[in-house]
C-alpha cells in the first residue's frame, strides 16, 4: 500500500489545500493528512476543530477517488510523525518560488533525517496560488469575503467563530 503523508496546520483548510489533496489521490492508495498540533501559531481553530473539518470536506473526495484519507494530528517531527503513520511519501504543496526556498532546506534536513522517505512537491493550480490560509484568516477577521478560497462550510465556521 502506498501511503503518503500530507502534512500541515490547516487553520482553516482552504481550496488551495483541497486542491494539493486532490491531486494527490491518484499518487497514493491511503492519504494521510497531518494535522500539525503548533501552539506557537494560535489557531484559530482548535485541533479538533480542525481535524473535523478535514474529515467533512474530503469525505466524498474519498469515495469518489477510492484514496483512503484520514486526518492525523502529531507534535512530533515530521519525519517521525511519516514514520508512524508508515507513509513512503511526503507531500507538499507549492504555492510561489518563495515555498521552494523553504521546502528545499526542509527536504534536505528530512533526508538527512530519514533518506527512505520521499518528498513530492505538487504545484497548485494558478487560481489558488495566492491562497494562504494566514491570509483567509485576516481578511475574514476584517470582515472581508473570504468565499473565493474556502468552501461554504468552511466559510461558515469562520464567520461563526469571529462573530460575523
Amino acid at each position: 500500500m502506498r501511503i503518503g503523508l500530507y502534512p500541515g496546520t490547516f487553520d482553516p483548510i482552504t481550496l488551495g489545500h483541497m486542491d494539493i489533496i486532490r491531486r494527490a489521490t491518484p499518487l497514493v492508495d491511503r492519504l494521510v493528512i497531518g494535522v500539525a498540533i503548533n501552539r506557537d501559531k494560535g489557531p484559530l481553530f482548535s485541533l479538533e476543530e480542525r481535524v473535523a473539518m478535514i474529515e467533512s470536506e474530503c469525505a466524498a473526495l474519498s469515495e469518489h477517488t477510492d484514496t483512503e484519507i484520514v486526518a492525523h494530528p502529531f507534535e512530533n517531527l515530521l519525519i517521525d510523525c511519516a514514520r508512524d503513520v508508515g507513509a513512503q511519501v511526503i507531500i507538499r504543496g507549492l504555492r510561489a518560488v518563495a515555498d521552494f526556498e523553504y521546502e528545499f532546506q526542509m527536504v534536505g534536513m528530512n533526508r538527512a533525517l530519514d533518506n527512505s522517505i520521499e518528498t513530492v512537491f505538487l504545484m497548485a493550480e494558478a487560481r489558488h496560488q495566492a491562497i494562504a490560509s494566514k491570509l483567509v484568516k485576516e481578511i475574514a477577521r476584517l470582515g472581508g469575503d473570504v468565499s473565493k478560497f474556502v468552501t461554504p462550510p468552511v466559510n461558515t465556521a469562520l464567520k461563526d467563530r469571529l462573530g460575523r
